[in-house]
Parts: structure tokens; sequence; C-alpha cells
């Protein structure tokens, strides 16, 4: 079997060979081909990046990276009618699973798609499938789709709909360094969709992009009235120089949960009297340019200093006292926080598998 090197090389050359008429597509003569030829992909992989998968069209967990895929026909995939949410795993325990899976379901509510689980059973899966990932630290995301059918707009031709999640195994550790921001030109989500947390992230991409394309790490979204939204695919705080911790209102932005348990943390830096308030408020782009720390927050970062907005330093453009405070905070919770907000996953020396889950 030829590692995947070789294979990208035989693609390549076979598309650069085949011009117009002279291209030909081969024609897989059976399922266990088709199977071989996905094997080869990841024969040379040395790390599996993604080691397990749960799928409701399946009826279970897939250890086989070669078989984690989702229907064609999906309306997830054609129509972008699916909502996503993610969940933390750190040291063997799952970090404010139920608080992500209570806006995942408000998300699937607001897009119009039924579970095909209860929420017990749905929070089942994901902690059965941590287990039979063996990951110990990494990232598990899951979704909700209007479920395969037809490749029509409506969904009412989709039999059920569809839950899948995958757990990937990657390394991530507090964040010290402080990063460069611009201001986003592409325009945002309108409310009503920034607000859930939905897979059309194309706008996210984008904003993305643009940053990078700049030397910047992220973007920040300003909304229509001027006022502050939110980074790609993370909240942003601020620090004014009164020493107030202040986040944008989450109304038009979506509502993280790392951000709102950094709230919950941070008051006790108002008791300790190095921070005088903290709060959601709506500021301008000025209140938030002449704030003398910023940070992003969010799941794997928990807490990420920014030290320049649009090649204008924040506060001395150095990492912030205070941020740090935070993250400190954040981290410790995340790593031997209360029980409530740390799921222990139940690993086994054998993988389960998981199977009929509906009703």
């Amino acid at each position: 079997m030829e590692n995947s090197s070789s294979y990208s090389e035989q693609k390549s050359d076979s598309l650069e060979a085949g011009n117009g008429s002279e291209f030909k597509v081969h024609v897989f003569s059976s399922s266990s081909e088709l199977l071989e030829k996905l094997h080869e992909k990841w024969s040379s992989v040395k790390k599996q990046p993604y080691p397990a998968m749960y799928s409701s069209t399946f009826g279970g967990i897939i250890l086989d990276p070669a078989m984690m895929v989702i229907p064609i026909d999906d309306h997830m995939v054609h129509r972008g009618h699916g909502v996503f949410d993610t969940a933390i795993i750190l040291n063997g325990f799952l970090y404010e699973l139920d608080a992500h899976l209570d806006r995942f379901l408000r998300s699937a509510s607001n897009a119009r798609i039924s579970s095909p689980f209860p929420r017990s059973t749905l929070r089942s899966i994901l902690v059965q499938l941590s287990a039979a990932s063996q990951c110990k630290k990494g990232t598990l995301r899951y979704w909700l789709s209007a479920g395969p059918g037809d490749f029509l707009l409506s969904p009412a031709g989709c039999p059920t709909s569809a839950f899948y999640a995958v757990v990937i195994d990657e390394d991530f550790s507090q964040c010290k360094e402080g990063v460069k921001v611009v201001t986003s030109t592409v325009p945002m989500k309108a409310p009503q969709f920034a607000t859930m947390k939905n897979v059309n992230y194309l706008p996210n991409v984008l904003s993305k992009m643009e940053a990078e394309e700049k030397g910047a790490f992220a973007s920040i979204w300003v909304d229509e009235e001027g006022y502050i939204a939110e980074g790609p695919n993370v909240n942003v705080a601020f620090i004014n120089h009164d020493k107030e911790l202040l986040l944008p209102l989450f109304d038009k932005i979506l509502s993280g949960c790392t951000a709102k348990r950094l709230l919950e943390l941070a008051s006790k830096l108002v008791e300790q009297g190095r921070l005088k308030d903290v709060r959601n408020t709506n500021l301008t782009v000025e209140e938030a340019k002449g704030a003398a720390e910023m940070m992003f927050v969010g799941s794997t970062l928990p807490v990420l200093p920014i030290i320049s907005w649009d090649e204008q330093p924040v506060g001395d453009g150095k990492v912030g006292e205070l941020t740090m405070a935070l993250s400190d905070l954040l981290w410790d919770d995340m790593v031997a926080g209360p029980e409530v907000h740390r799921i222990p996953v139940p690993y086994v020396q054998s993988n389960p598998s998981i199977s009929n889950y509906r009703g």
C-alpha cells in the first residue's frame, strides 16, 4: 500500500496530464475498492487526529477514520441547515458540556431542527464517545442536521434529523502571548443568525482570512449601530482604565459559554479589589480602542490577550496583568474547578459500542 504523499502525487499527476476530454474519471467498481482507497489515504498518518466519531445514520461510534463521513444529500451539507457546538476534553474531563449542550439545543430550536434523541441521550452519547476515543486532551464537536433525504430546499423530504459528533485529538495550553487584531470589513450576520451557532460560517471564515492577510490573528466585528460585537468565533472582552471588565451584550451575537463563565469567575477579582465591576454593556469603537486591556475569550483559549488593534497598541501594548489574572481563573476552573462544570470521562480498556439509542 502506498503512502498518502505518493497518492497525492499520483492524483496531481493525473489531473495535470488530463486536459479537457483527455481526462478520464475513475469509476469505482465496488465498495471494497473504494474502502481500500480511503484506507490508503490514512495509512501513512502517524497519529490519528480524529480517534472517534458518532453518527446517528450509522447508529453507533466509528473508530475507522476512513468511514467518518456524512451523506452528500444531508441538508446540512448542501443547504447549511444544521447547528453545532463544542466542548473541551482536558485531563480526562469534559468541561462545561452541559452549558454547551443547552446552547446547542437552543440553536437547534431556532433553526427548526428537532433532535432525534432527548437531551439525556445526546449527553450520554457524547460522554460514551469521549470514552471510546481514549482522548484525554482535545475537543468534542457535535452537530444536529435536518438530515439526509434529498437535494431540495425544504427538509420535508428528510425522514429524520441527524446527530453527528467527533472527538478531535489536539493540544492546547494557556495563552500567554498577545496577538494583533483588525476591524473586519466583512459584514456580520444578522442577529437572528448570529445568536444561534449554525453551520453557516462563511462570513466568519472570510473575516478570519481577511485578518490573516493583514498579518493579524483575527478580526473584530462592529455592528451597524457602531457597537463592538465579537470575533469570528470568539467573544471579545475589555478592561477599561476604571478597572471594569466589560463584554458586549449578547443580544446580537453568540452567547459564549466560556465568556459567561468568565463573568462568574471574575467576581473573585472584584472581591479582591483588583476589579471594580464586571458587566455586559454596549461599547463604541472609541471606548473599546481606549481600553487598558483587551482579550478574546473562547473554549480552547480560554483567554487570549490582544496587544494591538488596527496597528495601534492596546493600552501600553503589552499583555495586561488583569488579563492574565482572568486567564488563570478560567484555566484553573478547567483543570480543577467544581464537578458541576467538569464531567469525568469513564474511559474503559475496550471500546464500547453504541446502538439502539432512538426512543
